[in-house]
């Protein structure tokens, strides 16, 4: 058995056991917060970050959360401590989320530095919060258990159930083409988000806390339970209690991830079905703990990790059917054989022994590797003189008989100029073409946003067409389907050949060949190249600047340059 800390080794003590003029104060001003030293007094003190917002929807339940994490905390003879940090709210946040995850990561990891506490539990899970949580506390290292904030209950319209994002976009085009009306597109708006919790589908958010848990982050199953379900609740209380006890093993992030975990974290990525975003912030995190992933790991990996969860977007069910089949510790047992079971998680036991005796309640949810989906993972690397740092594709979402296809590209300069001329009848394009977003980017966005779903045009999707080839250097939606090319890096933002194409040239997608090739030839790029001028900074001040500055590009995992990797920071000198 591992050495037990002792008391008188608890980081916090560092303020609070000293005999001192300083402790003086910080023992003072916990009495002035009403608490006694012997709520503290020789005890592990445990930070609760807390990215509850008003502005939050899928985090609008963890103020209660937080106060059952504090009782679990208390029970173990802890001392709680709620940290609110940014929340990310999708959806509402400008320009997007993205630009924001390293924020967060920054914050988390200078709030567990800058005060007294011992571990720490995270408390998020709406798409960036998960990795930005967890690559703050990888950086920081302290003992971390994350508590995922579950997904919302299924929609509803007129007896037809309604998942996050892939309905939307289903039905919004259906209302572009003349099939719905207004009254149907309200009453839809009306059904589709029932309850506290993040997209029910899966999305980047259940993508991401499942990735996190298959990682080590949370308690076996942590990620599957609905949001407003009891389970959740107690989950809560137990992660409060888990803290403690690891703070005192001193079990740590970087104790538990390793090259075989990311692999394990690959694996689950791709089993689920999940969304193209993972594959950055999987990046990011492991880049955070020394680990260097590229892109081709995920290639290698997912061509040995069949898809196995029939839900959508690349399926038919969704969160809470997941759950009541097993959740993900059911689907983890039924690919037991493909992952490495004697990695170490936050529970002080392997995955395996977490894993163990976990059942598939519904076999049409979750396959299993005898059974799959698909016998390759749905998330595919491309390469190419159009992507020569590489692009992906989610094969599982997208039409089939466009996995290989050539056609004439329609190019879009930005959004603006995408959403000026998308539905103009007088649009030359036909179900053939190729649609081309750009400068839409890490920096180009700024931040990266959720345009890679680009719009299908109004006088196509008349004619009854609800798929075609579309390729940025943005990201899309989790919850988004269609044959997607995605992230193409280098940006055109920074002069990547996305930002060299023009209307009507020859764009060929081969998904089975891994490969984006725009058919113009060497000496006209060279041409085009040498007439293409950069763009002028977006940021003269404040974050953005610091963000223009110091981001990498996608294939990298969009994290700021200075962030990456183990380099220590001192511990603050408590004068």
């Amino acid at each position: 058995m591992a050495k037990r800390k002792k008391p008188e080794e608890l980081r916090s003590q560092r303020w609070f056991g000293a005999q001192d003029l300083r402790s003086f104060g910080h023992r003072s001003r916990a009495l002035q917060m009403g608490y006694t030293r012997e709520d503290y007094k020789g005890k592990p003190v445990i930070a609760i970050v807390n990215t509850w917002s008003d502005v939050n929807h899928c985090h609008s339940h963890l103020r209660e959360r937080a106060q059952e994490v504090k009782r679990g905390v208390w029970q173990a003879g802890g001392f709680p401590l709620e940290m609110p940090a940014i929340s990310l709210a999708e959806v509402f946040q400008k320009p997007t989320t993205m630009m924001y995850r390293n924020f967060l990561a920054m914050e988390t990891e200078e709030l567990l530095r800058s005060y007294p506490v011992d571990g720490c539990v995270l408390m998020g899970g709406c798409d960036k919060t998960t990795p930005g949580l967890l690559m703050g506390a990888i950086s920081m290292n302290l003992p971390a258990i994350y508590l995922p904030a579950g997904p919302m209950l299924r929609g509803n319209w007129r007896g037809k159930t309604l998942g996050s994002g892939s309905d939307v976009w289903k039905y919004w085009d259906e209302l572009r083409a003349g099939n719905i009306t207004d009254r149907d597109w309200r009453e839809i708006e009306e059904g589709i988000s029932r309850s506290p919790g993040t997209c029910m589908t899966m999305g980047t958010a259940s993508t991401m806390t499942s990735v996190a848990e298959a990682l080590g982050f949370s308690l076996p199953n942590a990620s599957s339970i609905p949001a407003v379900d009891s389970n959740h609740s107690r989950m809560a209380e137990y992660s409060g209690r888990r803290i403690v006890e690891m703070v005192w093993e001193d079990l740590k992030p970087r104790d538990i991830l390793s090259e075989k975990s990311f692999d394990n974290g690959i694996k689950v990525l791709m089993a689920l079905g999940g969304s193209t975003n993972g594959l950055i912030h999987v990046i990011a995190m492991a880049g955070r703990a020394g680990i260097r992933i590229p892109l081709e790991r995920f290639e290698e990996v997912g061509r040995h990790a069949p898809y196995l969860v029939n839900m959508r977007p690349s399926g038919k069910y969704l969160m809470e059917d997941f759950y009541y089949a097993g959740g993900l510790v059911g689907m983890l047992e039924g690919m037991r054989k493909l992952l490495d079971t004697d990695v170490l998680t936050c529970t002080g036991k392997t995955l395996g022994e977490n894993i163990a005796g976990a059942m598939i309640h519904n076999p049409d949810v979750i396959r299993t590797p005898e059974n799959p989906m698909q016998a390759e993972g749905g998330l595919v690397v491309l390469r190419g003189n159009l992507a020569p740092d590489g692009a992906v594709i989610k094969s599982t979402a997208a039409d089939p008989k466009l996995l290989k296809h050539a056609g004439r590209a329609m190019v879009f300069d930005d959004y603006n100029d995408m959403a000026a001329r998308f539905d103009d009848p007088n649009l030359d394009v036909d179900a053939g073409s190729v649609l081309v977003l750009r400068n839409a980017g890490p920096l180009g966005g700024p931040g990266m946003p959720e345009w890679g779903m680009l719009p299908i045009p109004k006088k196509l999707l008349k004619q009854g067409v609800r798929d075609m080839v579309r390729i940025s250097d943005a990201r899309m939606s989790g919850t988004s389907y269609g044959t997607c090319v995605l992230h193409v890096a280098p940006e055109s933002w920074v002069g990547g050949p996305l930002a060299l194409v023009k209307t009507g040239d020859i764009i060929e997608l081969d998904v089975p060949g891994r490969k984006l090739t725009l058919k113009v030839s060497d000496a006209e790029l060279a041409k085009r190249r040498a007439a293409w001028k950069p763009h002028p900074p977006k940021f003269q001040r404040g974050y953005g600047k610091i963000f223009a500055e110091h981001i990498k590009q996608a294939n990298l995992g969009c994290d700021f340059d200075f962030l990456e990797g183990t380099t220590p920071t001192p511990e603050p000198e408590i004068h």
